[in-house]
């Protein structure tokens, strides 16, 4: 492949038109060619530039809307001819087809277009397919062509042009051909799964996804792992959609575990109940409800404080002084909220390392998506966990039922159980957990494991009791044996929520109602790993 490439014609045609306008006076100053089309066309014609429209290149004009206009093989000709192959070169000469040598492209704003929530139709008008070809080609003959795609290259290419004497080098041409496929696969990802939730198509034959660079990271998990932040055409509330006010470059890690804690606190409807979530390790290791913001927060706490330390904090209702003078006591890694009144802000401006992010609102528990994990050689791909508690369909199987408050309790733990690490229990008194059990290998040592943390919390809080006494517990899935009810039992729970639909249910009953447990029963897991 030839290293540099001198750049006598290019074509321009973008969406994005940020800088197109100096790019072209610039490269007319190197007495480079300049083809062009429609919007593009005319703003550089009214820059004052000599542009010769893609129709007269042609011979045909725009058509259809401009549905058709560069997919013609005087366009493709001058894009795909290998220079140095002679076959090539006496099919372009004998077509009259020209060369081109640059080609600058931004597509049709299809994942602006979906964030703006625009009917069907005018979706699929942003979807770009002369664009797409356009840059495939170019990319494809990169040893002869060079593509921009981004605006953010224009200057890398200008000194390029500059350092070279109006060539680019291979090296160049290379990096911008690997951009541009990335992008044209990240812009198709985006109008598949929009396609596929528009036809519900979960296990369509094909499946891609994409995204666009939002941060690169320092590192992964460990210092030694790789890693860099994407934000996807999908249209949630979150880490990707916050605005950080102040703080440290977020971690890997801390996005993952904010991610986690606001996705959790999100299940509660911030118009009947404040509520606070803190997150260890993606595991929620406090969360509560109450009136205020501040009431939650210190009822959560209360649950392991030890944990919470270096934490993520993650609020359902706007942050205000009040929350933030009682979450300033504390070192906190991350505050996630809707947003903040500035006396909050103004609380934790001391406070330079926290990290404060404002998301704009919360992301909607019932909504259908899409979650994926890499596995060796392929994907797994399922619909986000969407199922929630309705009391209404609760049953009761135990001869005592649920008193008022354990009932309201028995939900509110159940939830928490969707957003904790299988083996998943969760102990819960007046709206707040009390003990915690994640990720165990066994049912049995999640319920200790919990009632554990409890009494230790109830110790540093100088208590006489484990904070589990008179609680309720819950459990992601149903119980096997009556081992982990027993245990649960023995840390002070008077109630119990889970699935059922265990082969050893009536074993399980017969416990509860032996210890004079109240139980029902969901009809829905929430295994998460």
């Amino acid at each position: 492949m030839p290293d540099l490439v001198p750049v006598r014609r290019a074509l321009l045609s973008v969406s994005d038109k940020r800088g197109v306008a100096d790019l072209a006076r610039r490269l007319h100053e190197r007495g480079i060619g300049l083809i062009s089309t429609g919007g593009t066309a005319r703003m550089l014609i009214d820059a004052g530039l000599p542009v010769e429209d893609v129709s007269s290149v042609t011979g045909f004009p725009e058509m259809m809307d401009g549905r058709v206009k560069t997919l013609h093989p005087k366009i493709h000709g001058g894009l795909l001819a290998i220079r140095s192959n002679p076959e090539h070169e006496a099919a372009r000469l004998a077509h009259d087809i020209p060369r081109i040598d640059l080609l600058v492209v931004n597509l049709y704003p299809f994942e602006e277009t979906l964030a703006r929530k625009a009917s069907t139709a005018e979706t699929i008008e942003n979807i770009d397919i002369g664009g797409p070809a356009m840059i495939r080609a170019a990319a494809k003959n990169h040893q002869d062509v060079a593509v921009v795609v981004d605006p953010v290259d224009y200057a890398p290419l200008l000194d390029e042009l500059a350092a070279h004497d109006g060539a680019t080098s291979l090296a160049l041409r290379r990096r911008l051909a690997a951009k541009a496929f990335s992008r044209t696969a990240a812009y198709d990802a985006a109008i598949s799964n929009w396609f596929l939730g528009e036809v519900d198509a979960p296990d369509e034959t094909y499946r891609a996804f994409g995204g666009k660079l939002l941060q690169p990271l320092r590192y992964g998990e460990n210092p030694h792992q790789a890693a860099a932040f994407y934000k996807t055409a999908e249209q949630r509330f979150g880490v990707a959609s916050a605005r950080q006010v102040q703080g440290k470059e977020l971690s890997y890690n801390n996005i993952n575990d904010t991610d986690a804690a606001f996705e959790c606190v999100a299940e509660f409807d911030p118009a009947e109940t404040a509520a606070v979530v803190i997150v260890k390790h993606a595991n929620p290791c406090g969360a509560a409800v109450g009136d205020t913001l501040a009431e939650a927060y210190r009822k959560a706490l209360r649950c392991d404080p030890v944990s919470a330390f270096g934490g993520i904090i993650a609020l359902n209702r706007p942050m205000d002084a009040e929350v933030a003078e009682e979450i300033a006591k504390l070192f906190t890694e991350v505050i996630i909220a809707p947003d903040a009144d500035e006396a909050a802000l103004a609380v934790l401006a001391a406070k330079k390392n926290l990290r404060v992010l404002l998301t704009g609102g919360l992301p909607d528990p019932r909504a259908p998506g899409v979650l994926v994990k890499s596995v060796a050689g392929g994907l797994l791909v399922q619909g986000r966990d969407t199922g929630r508690t309705d009391p209404a369909s609760l049953k009761v199987v135990t001869k005592r039922a649920p008193t008022p408050r354990e009932f309201a309790d028995l939900c509110f733990a159940f939830t928490l159980c969707k957003h904790v690490k299988s083996n998943a229990i969760v102990y819960a008194k007046e709206g707040a957990t009390v003990g915690i059990g994640a990720g165990q290998m066994s049912r049995v040592d999640s319920a200790r494991t919990a009632a554990r943390k409890a009494a230790d919390a109830a110790q540093a809080a100088g208590l006489t009791e484990p904070l589990t006494h008179g609680s309720v517990v819950a459990s992601d899935a149903f119980f096997p044996f009556a081992d982990g009810l027993l245990a649960a039992v023995e840390a002070g729970a008077t109630a119990v929520i889970q699935p059922g639909g265990s082969m050893r249910d009536d074993e399980v009953i017969a416990a509860a109602d032996e210890a004079g447990l109240a139980m029902v029963f969901t009809g829905i897991r929430h295994f998460r790993h």
